[in-house]
């Protein structure tokens, strides 16, 4: 059985009266009253059976037996001050496991992480790029960025932006004899595809080009690498807002028109409800919103076509 505890109040009480030699001065520092500090002593002498302190001529002089108490207390107080400190700064630095797929991390993240370790020298992150929904009551993961519909029950969930889908291909394509004039010259290269190539004859079709031939470019069952060959200049590619922003930003895509379809799905930020106030999380949420944030405003000036034309076209 745990032995038995004189209340952290009466000896809260007892230590800030015996080091400043006065209830008044020590009610003061607790910011309670004079009164409350006197019966709080009181209550711990009646319960110890052992006199703490003398009052004598409107002085509070602490007893020998209160000497040798208020060397256990301080000392213990100490402790838990020192432990509460360590715990605090566990919360607000060290390791931060992140969990995100491998598109995300490659086209989004990687390009970032310089940035955000140089404002938080604290946080130790750990990226896990994988396919799979990381599951949190089994995994040492803090925090996850998810793609989908952003119904995830029992997780705390924060959209990081909306999404849109458009062409994008190299600058060098919109010059030379076969360059990017108008939405159907699209046709006359490579169309780069991901997973299939229906999102292709869907996004023409909603451009308004009906029936074209989609069936030639090669199909490739990874976003980062969709873009990456487009970068290369080997086709035209349709891509999401998120994964192409850096790409665009910096200048090696371009979208040759201002044609998009907005996208139903999107990039979320996911964590436990019970850890989402966590400091350390709370720094990295914000972190990702705010450099989702500036992508979509230098997006404005960058990567968009000038004579911006949003087209009505069904959402994904």
């Amino acid at each position: 059985m745990r032995p038995r505890l004189p209340p952290l109040n009466a000896l809260k009480a007892f230590e800030a009266a015996a080091r400043h030699e006065s209830f008044t001065r020590a009610a003061e520092e607790l910011c309670v009253t004079q009164g409350a500090v006197s019966h709080q002593v009181k209550a711990l002498e009646a319960e110890l059976a052992v006199k703490l302190f003398n009052r004598e001529r409107q002085r509070l002089i602490i007893t020998e037996a209160g000497r040798d108490y208020l060397n256990v207390v301080r000392d213990a107080l100490d402790r838990i001050a020192v432990g509460t400190e360590r715990l605090l700064q566990r919360q607000s630095t060290g390791v931060l496991t992140v969990s995100t797929s491998p598109d995300f991390a490659a086209k989004w993240l990687v390009h970032r992480l310089g940035h955000f370790a140089e404002a938080h020298t604290g946080i130790d992150l750990r990226v896990s790029a994988t396919l799979h929904h990381v599951d949190f009551a089994r995994e040492e993961v803090d925090l996850a960025v998810r793609h989908g519909d952003g119904h995830w029950p029992g997780l705390n969930v924060v959209r990081l932006s909306a999404e849109q889908l458009f062409a994008v291909c190299s600058p060098k394509l919109l010059s030379g004899r076969r360059r990017l004039g108008r939405v159907s010259d699209i046709l006359k290269f490579p169309l780069i595809h991901l997973d299939s190539r229906s999102d292709w004859a869907n996004w023409l079709q909603g451009a308004g080009i009906d029936d074209a031939d989609v069936m030639h470019g090669p199909v490739l069952n990874r976003a980062s690498m969709v873009i990456d060959a487009a970068i290369n200049g080997q086709g035209v590619a349709l891509a999401r807002t998120t994964l192409a922003a850096w790409d665009l930003i910096n200048g090696r895509l371009v979208r040759p028109f201002p044609e998009s379809r907005r996208l139903s799905k999107t990039y979320w930020i996911v964590c436990p409800k019970a850890t989402t106030g966590l400091p350390k999380i709370a720094t990295f949420r914000d972190w990702l919103l705010s450099e989702a944030s500036n992508d979509l405003r230098q997006l404005k000036t960058h990567g968009s076509p000038s004579n911006r034309r949003p087209l009505r076209m069904n959402t994904l």
